[in-house]
């Protein structure tokens, strides 16, 4: 029991105060760490950035989870969700010793502690916040919402580790954050770790009181019960008191973590509510006005030091305070006292192997494609829907990972309505809930993972994929903005992560859009918009990859890339309405190897002279209405030189450059010609493609068709006709562009029109569209 276990309270507050000491000195120390000297204003630096409000708070938890893992040998990992109270996390890194593990230049003496002070915020430094330069970190603390959702991911299929998480109060008000607490009924008590959440209650944000600090403490009790937690409290200011308190507060929360590992049904999770003043230990008071213990302490208590003599004897009274003499030896090591409660080697938090994931990534069991692959005897000449071909793979990939449970899928609701239900075959959809006898595929054990939030599912799956496991997010291509912001910080993270030799790489994170916007004529204008993939493509060329699979056999060869891939983010956009088959696998392969290719099979060209017309398309429905396009073309206007050409890879179009799959001038241009039209079906926004391409020395004859926001509930074919991405449209389009055939082609634009005009007639009649386009097949 917790009376039972010893408990060194001067051991911990010494760990607390250097912490504290550490802290407070990278905010605002260049020079004097040891404070050998009286403080002078050559000591300071010349601005003055950083959180001190909430890194008291932190450093107590940094210290008693040490003793924690000391004493008991726990695998353990935190997540810092006030990641602006980077000095903490740092401070306790360079204590433990992790950081000068992998920074040897910043030693575990006065000079490194020197360098911790002065690199701090510095220019050529390190960030001000939790980042992927700190060591045991996988939470960036930027942006505020997504810690409990990354805790939880870490500790799916983790049996044996602890996920701590340390969520502020400020963000305990984000909408992310307050759907996390639900994860808990996704936890499987046998073959998941245990999240232990420490929602910190410092009563304030940058300006403004905290909602939960304010509340009283039983609708507090009430909310946190009703989410199915058990509250522990420490609430004090006194640090022999808090110390106290929290030592047995995390002790009965291991306890209580145990019964509920060997427990059956959904157990009651315990976690604990902190509440202690921000700023904490800082200066009382400055300029008249109260700080400790007040918004006034969220980021540099003491503002003018250089400037201010006031200021600057404050500020050496307050490191004192801390008796770093006590703390640290002439040579600036830590005392013996200080480091009594920090576990060694790989137990210490910022060397826990989990917090660096690639470390113990193991390659995923991806099947040979030739298993799941449709048989192509001619393009066009079969259909199959190819997110249910996926789904086929997907299940093998979840069978065969079953031993080492390192692959998961995620997402809102949609894995049955996106066609990948065969993964039922294999695993259930996680819950620990009731189960009524109406519910299908539901399982305490299931890898698949389904809850209708988006920022749930990604940081459920950043932090699994960020501690070293596979995985896909499964997702209608409309709704996946809701991360918008969530995969801006994911994409920052893996292209500084790329740049630390230390940072092992990660499996990539992978998206499956589907449900997309040409196929959403049944929902209406509100489920469609293909404008992520605009978002990603303005990220790091390092690390973002765009695909566009034309059929099922494409989608599988991409599929096989991206779950072999790391430290990528990966988007795939494929539809699940039955689609063309056009490629073998073979020729699919060779296809996504390029990127981009001409079709020689749906042009016309005969290799004598150059083409009169390129025909370009990206994307499933872009592909079918440029085939559609070649055939009419190849009817009416026989003699007309038409080239085909499909990406796959968007990110082709832009140069090597500036994009590691970019093509070279020679090939861009051997592939579209330098001064021939290019007529380009795209799958989303047309302006993309021209961004892309602007560079192109034929960019002036690229024309682009691609969705400009005109939708509404329709017909499949009516979608693409309002948007003049139509295979009539496309093929006025050639007729306007390409020179001489305005007038001698006059009558088969007219005809042209003139389908369009009997297509929004038929379509009104009878609900349905025209009978040569709903049995349209390809006769090239």
């Amino acid at each position: 029991m917790t009376k039972d276990r010893p408990i060194d309270l001067a051991a911990l507050d010494a760990h607390w105060r250097a912490a504290n000491y550490l802290s407070a000195g990278q905010i605002y120390l260049m020079g004097n760490p040891l404070l050998t000297e009286p403080l002078a204003p050559e000591h300071i630096k010349p601005r003055l950035l950083g959180h001190w409000g909430t890194s008291p708070g932190l450093n107590l938890v940094h210290t008693h989870l040490n003793r924690l893992i000391k004493d008991r040998e726990l695998d353990a990992v935190c997540i810092w969700g006030p990641g602006h109270g980077g000095p903490a996390v740092l401070a306790n890194s360079w204590l433990d010793g992790s950081y000068s593990q992998v920074y040897p230049d910043v030693g575990r003496d006065a000079a490194g502690m020197a360098e911790l002070f002065r690199q701090f915020s510095f220019p050529g430094g390190v960030p001000s916040h939790v980042a992927p330069e700190t060591p045991g970190s996988i939470h960036e603390g930027g942006e505020l919402g997504y810690s409990l959702a990354h805790a939880y991911g870490a500790a799916f299929d983790n049996p044996g580790l602890l996920v701590t998480c340390v969520i502020g109060d400020g963000e305990a008000e984000t909408g992310p954050l307050a759907a996390s607490w639900h994860a808990n009924k996704f936890l499987d008590p046998v073959h998941d770790g245990a999240v232990l959440p420490i929602l910190h209650l410092n009563g304030y944000k940058i300006a403004n009181p905290t909602v939960l600090s304010r509340i009283p403490e039983a609708e507090l009790d009430s909310l946190l019960t009703g989410y199915g937690y058990e509250p522990l409290h420490v609430t004090g200011s006194d640090p022999d008191k808090v110390h106290l308190a929290m030592a047995r507060a995390m002790d009965h929360a291991l306890e209580r973590i145990a019964e509920c590992k060997r427990s059956k049904g959904r157990p009651r999770w315990p976690m604990i509510v902190l509440r202690t003043p921000k700023g904490w230990t800082g200066p009382a008071e400055v300029d008249g006005l109260p700080v400790e213990g007040t918004w006034r302490a969220h980021q540099v208590p003491l503002a003018n030091v250089r400037e201010n003599p006031e200021h600057l004897r404050q500020l050496e009274a307050w490191l004192r305070s801390y008796r770093p003499d006590e703390l640290f030896d002439a040579e600036g090591r830590p005392a013996d006292q200080v480091l009594a409660c920090v576990p060694r080697g790989e137990l210490r938090l910022g060397a826990n192997p989990h917090a660096n994931g690639g470390l113990l990534t193991r390659a995923l069991p991806v099947p040979p494609l030739e298993h799941f692959a449709v048989p192509v005897d001619k393009p066009g000449a079969t259909l199959h829907e190819p997110t249910r071909v996926l789904g086929g793979l997907l299940a093998q990939v979840m069978a065969d990972s079953a031993e080492h449970r390192n692959f998961r899928v995620v997402g809102p609701d949609e894995t049955e309505s996106n066609r990948l239900g065969a993964l039922f075959e294999v695993t259930g959809k996680a819950w620990q809930a009731e189960v009524l006898k109406t519910d299908e595929h539901l399982s305490s054990d299931g890898r698949v993972m389904e809850i209708l939030s988006e920022h749930v599912c990604q940081g459920w799956l950043e932090g699994y994929n960020l501690t070293g496991r596979h995985g896909l997010f499964s997702c209608y291509e409309a709704f996946v903005h809701i991360v918008d912001s969530m995969v801006n910080q994911h994409i920052k993270w893996l292209k500084t992560a790329r740049q630390l030799p230390w940072r092992a790489p990660v499996p990539s994170l992978n998206y499956l859009l589907t449900s997309h916007v040409w196929r959403q004529d049944h929902n209406g204008f509100s489920h469609q918009d293909p404008g992520f993939v605009d978002h990603v493509l303005n990220k790091s060329p390092d690390v973002v990859r765009v695909y566009l699979p034309p059929d099922a056999n494409t989608l599988l060869s991409v599929a096989d890339h991206v779950l072999r891939s790391r430290d990528y983010v990966n988007v795939i956009v494929a539809g699940k309405q039955p689609c063309f088959d056009w490629l073998t696998l073979e020729e699919a392969r060779a296809h996504c190897a390029r990127g981009a290719g001409i079709w020689e099979w749906a042009g016309t060209e005969d290799g004598t002279r150059e083409p009169d017309v390129v025909l370009a398309c990206a994307g499933d429905v872009p592909t079918q209405e440029v085939l559609a396009a070649a055939a009419l073309l190849r009817s009416h206007l026989p003699d007309l030189a038409v080239r085909v050409v499909n990406v796959v890879d968007l990110a082709k179009l832009l140069p090597h450059e500036e994009h590691p799959h970019g093509m070279g001038d020679l090939e861009y241009d051997a592939l579209f010609t330098r001064d021939k039209p290019v007529i380009f079906a795209y799958h989303g926004y047309p302006w993309l493609i021209h961004r892309l391409a602007y560079r192109r020395a034929g960019h002036a004859n690229l024309h682009v068709r691609g969705y400009k926001e005109s939708g509404t509930t329709t017909t499949p074919f009516d979608m693409v006709v309002r948007n003049d991405l139509d295979r009539y449209r496309l093929v006025m389009d050639v007729i306007d562009r390409v020179p001489g055939l305005a007038t001698r082609a006059a009558s088969v634009r007219q005809a042209m029109a003139d389908n369009r005009t009997r297509h929004h007639s038929y379509i009104r009649e009878h609900g349905t569209d025209l009978p040569e386009i709903a049995d349209w097949t390809w006769t090239g």
